[in-house]
């Protein structure tokens, strides 16, 4: 049997492969050496790792301390006989436990979506035979078929390539097709995308065909081993995640605390036991908010509905609030800051660089120089660089519902294009200029010729002075060693030695822009060439230089400003590809991702830089290049040991791990595959580098409004356990009832803490730094804010309750005096909340109209309680005069005033 494990396949030689497969490229395999292949390596399958039990998801959901607390407060409620706050409280643990297994069950799906990625057949040659057969059944030394348009079916080395092309990119990154080879490589450390003589499962064939034997099947492929780190990979808690732990465990001892303090004050003052147990349990369920897991859940929920109409699809909602934290993003080049459509952007002829303008494979734009009209002469010369590149061109342009699609390489594609921006439409071409005979492309010449009709009223006939002509296209530097003129000024004149110098340094010089240059030349025959001459060694000799045509993937139009805008808002945009190094430097500079000072760093220099020398340099790095997986797991594990929250976007399969280890994981919806848009947090439905910018936007929204809800709502409880708790060290006794209590905190609070959940987003929003990711709940000073406000509430109240008292009035009109003003002052504290610095005056009374219908509403239920003589008895309230009435309006209008007047004060200093 053979070991095929822990090889270099790329760094051996075809008969080496052979050789230690023990397999033969013309026979293949038998079946019974099949059969004891199968039974070692298993099936030609992803395997997934054993899923958790719904049940194990649920415990998670409702194990975390605040949630404990919750049921505490539930199950204390129903001994002291209020069974509607027990059932209240266990629908919202309940709610939480459905949203929460919901969501972890869709992120667990990752693998399912890499097991679509296998190809469903494989062509193999067994026993001398060819069949086809289920991918699943290839073991190491099967010998597959490849042709355009077939998946690969496993990891491969090829043994015969002819014009073999493979579209890499879900893999690599890389941006156009591989050329494919058969020789070996010598560098044992070659990354994925430059083993040029091996196929990858997963991958597609593009163009041409090609034999290879199989050396791993299964896990053992490189898509298998992403699989694995998928398993692997751990998602740790969200930043959001641990502040609700932190809060939900300071509660608890908050409220275990206040249970035993008030009992003990209130047995100290006299006051009867079991009412002074009923009251401190009810301040205790009182402290807690137990609408916070809710209404952070629902302000999630409702920014997810918002983001869907900016194209972002939310699949964990605590992902909303971590983007408002990023410092990094961590983005893919091909597809995410480009469009992944191969463009012609400059061209070369008649001595001039000619610019050309345009996005993708939309065949619209101009041919300048310097922003003016090419002259005649380059005209002409342009006109006829166009029709060469493409005619001697196997691409189509298609237009579609959707707009305009390429098929055929995207390298001969961008030359369609551009011919048709000038009014060369292809497909007229190819009826006016017959193909007659054809040179194909070869990646070891690198070139290909095309032989064509010309037509004999065309303005170039005189010119190519023949019947026939051959247009070449291929690598600057092969092409230009076999021309020995050019065309210049509609002339044919000699090129000499220094022409050809003085071309190759304009090779040079467009290749330093990251364009992927070709040379277009022709040659004038009387009459197709015999046979014997139709070879590149006869057929392309003599050749007639015509210019070069400079590629390039553009950037997506609105990413330079989403750049720009993430760095006002003080997020580092960072390049992580596979393509090669100058393409991306050039790329992160246009971008402005880029600047003087930062650096690249290549996935081969990577491979020798140790994890403690990578967290350091990291911190001057804007680009990684030629990376594989493994890679972009260890780039957001640098990142994040500096204490970086890390946004990391991709599309490809190679994207997946790190989406899943990365903060905030955002993959691409149009070009993502599954695996992506699965180990994800974040879907781009529009492939849009910008939409992640407005994502981050509204996550810091949506934080500054979670926190509003968290300040509202523990301000009002502060300032019933300031009211309680004065109250009766004071000697004045309860000013509040165990229902009142749990009627204000259940009902009063809800509806504006929620509608503060929905604040639209105060401006400069993404003008400041992003929060320190390890700041609490209460950073910032709004934990001293929420006790001063709550400080307020409570001494209003307790001023309420006192005056009652000594103005002769009984108890029970005191207490529903208190009850009046702590609610309503709660509910008029609720427009302080929407900004801790600009006048109400300047944010407007109606800016939030949510909050204006939760203060009616609430208000309503209030009077309601108030006025209505069938409910007084429940809520242990009686009938109030206009004195008490008056009273509790002057009383409740006081955090308004005080609120601005703060403000105010604040402004000033």
């Amino acid at each position: 049997m053979p070991e095929n494990r822990e090889k270099q396949w790329h760094s051996l030689g075809v008969e080496e492969v052979i050789g230690n497969l023990q397999t033969d490229t013309q026979t293949g395999l038998r079946d019974g050496e099949v059969q004891k292949r199968q039974t070692e390596y298993g099936k030609n399958q992803l395997t997934e790792a054993p899923g958790r039990s719904i049940l194990s998801m649920i415990y998670d959901q409702v194990s975390g301390p605040l949630t404990l607390v919750l049921l505490i407060a539930g199950l204390i409620s129903g001994l002291v006989g209020e069974f509607e706050d027990t059932v209240v409280i266990l629908a919202i643990v309940v709610l939480n436990a459905v949203l929460g297994v919901f969501q972890e069950n869709k992120a667990e799906q990752s693998l399912s979506a890499l097991r679509k990625l296998s190809a469903p057949a494989a062509r193999v040659v067994r026993g001398g035979q060819t069949k086809d057969l289920p991918a699943s059944e290839l073991v190491p030394g099967d010998v597959i078929l490849l042709e355009a348009g077939a998946s690969v079916p496993a990891d491969a080395r090829l043994v015969e390539a002819a014009n073999l092309k493979c579209e890499e990119a879900a893999l690599t990154g890389e941006s156009v097709p591989v050329d494919k080879t058969t020789e070996r490589i010598d560098d044992e450390q070659a990354g994925i995308g430059d083993r040029e003589n091996m196929v990858f499962a997963s991958t597609t064939v593009t163009y041409g065909r090609g034999t290879a034997i199989v050396v791993a099947t299964g896990m053992g492929t490189e898509i298998g081993k992403i699989a694995g780190m998928l398993q692997s990979t751990q998602q740790e808690p969200t930043p959001l995640q641990r502040r609700m732990e932190e809060l939900g465990k300071l509660l608890g001892w908050f409220a275990l605390a206040l249970v035993v303090l008030v009992f003990i004050a209130g047995l100290l003052r006299k006051e009867p036991p079991f009412e002074m147990f009923m009251t401190s349990i009810g301040l205790a369920v009182a402290a807690i908010p137990e609408g916070l897991p809710t209404i952070v859940t629902i302000v999630l929920a409702l920014g997810v509905q918002r983001m869907i109409k900016r194209n972002a699809i939310i699949r964990k909602l605590p992902a909303v609030e971590t983007l408002g934290t990023a410092t990094v993003i961590a983005s893919d080049k091909t597809g995410t800051l480009t469009q992944n459509q191969m463009t012609v952007a400059r061209a070369f002829v008649n001595g001039e660089s000619v610019d050309v303008s345009g996005q993708g494979y939309e065949p619209k734009g101009e041919f300048t120089i310097g922003g003016e009209t090419p002259s005649h002469e380059l005209d002409h010369a342009l006109s006829l660089l166009l029709t060469a590149g493409a005619l001697a061109n196997d691409a189509k342009l298609e237009k579609s519902e959707t707009g305009y699609n390429m098929v055929g390489d995207p390298t001969e594609g961008a030359l369609v294009v551009a011919a048709e921006k000038a009014g060369l439409i292809a497909r007229e071409l190819n009826k006016e200029w017959k193909r007659v005979a054809e040179l194909p492309f070869d990646s070891q010449r690198k070139r290909m010729t095309t032989f064509h009709q010309v037509p004999g009223k065309h303005h170039f006939a005189e010119v190519l002075n023949g019947d026939i002509v051959a247009f070449t296209k291929g690598g600057p530097d092969v092409l230009l060693e076999l021309c020995t003129h050019h065309y210049r000024d509609e002339k044919i004149v000699p090129l000499s030695d220094s022409d050809k110098e003085s071309l190759l340094q304009v090779n040079l010089s467009m290749a330093e822009e990251a364009l992927r240059v070709l040379g277009v030349a022709f040659r004038s025959w009387d009459s197709v060439p015999a046979q014997d001459q139709l070879t590149p060694e006869s057929a392309e000799t003599d050749l007639v230089f015509i210019g070069f045509a400079g590629m390039i993937d553009p950037p997506r139009p609105e990413a330079r400003e989403a750049v720009r805008e993430a760095k006002t808002a003080g997020i580092r945009p960072m390049m992580v590809t596979g393509d090669h190094k100058a393409t991306a430097m050039a790329i992160a500079k246009d971008l402005g991702i880029m600047e003087t000072g930062d650096v690249v760093i290549s996935g081969a220099e990577l491979e020798s830089i140790a994890d403690e020398e990578l967290a350091e340099k990291i911190k001057h790095t804007a680009v990684f290049a030629r990376v594989s997986p493994e890679h972009k797991v260890r780039i957001v594990e640098a990142l994040r040991s500096n204490r970086q929250i890390v946004a990391m976007t991709g599309d490809g399969v190679n994207d997946a791990p790190a989406l899943k280890r990365a903060d905030i994981g955002a993959a691409m919806g149009i070009t993502g595959t599954d695996v992506a848009k699965q180990a994800a947090d974040m879907v781009l439905l529009d492939d849009n580098f910008a939409t992640i910018v407005t994502a981050v936007k509204e996550g810091r929204t949506i934080y500054a409004n979670i926190q509003r809800a968290i300040q509202y709502l523990l301000s009002c409880n502060v300032g019933e356990i300031v009211a309680i708790f004065a109250a009766i060290m004071l000697g004045l006794g309860r000013p509040l009832t165990a229902i009142q209590i749990l009627w204000v905190n259940l009902v009063t609070d809800g509806l504006p803490a929620l509608a503060l959940g929905v604040e639209p987003p105060e401006p400069g929003v993404m003008d400041r730094p992003p929060r320190d990711p390890k700041a609490g709940v209460f950073s910032g000073g709004l934990g001293v804010l929420i006790g001063l406000q709550g400080a307020m509430i409570g001494v209003l109240t307790l001023i309420g309750y006192y005056w009652a008292l000594t103005s002769g009035r009984s108890v029970e009109v005191a207490r529903t005096v208190a009850f009046g003003v702590l609610a309503f002052s709660q509910l008029v504290h609720s427009f302080n909340v929407r900004t801790r610095n600009r006048p109400l005056l300047k944010v407007g009374f109606f800016g939030n109209t949510w909050l204006n219908h939760a203060f009616l509403a609430s208000g309503l239920l209030q009077l309601a309680v108030l006025s209505i003589p069938a409910v007084e008895p429940i809520f242990d309230v009686v009938p109030l005069g206009w004195t008490e009435a008056e009273v509790i309006a002057l009383l409740a209008t006081v955090p308004l005033l005080l609120g601005e007047l703060t403000k105010w004060l604040f402004r000033r200093s």
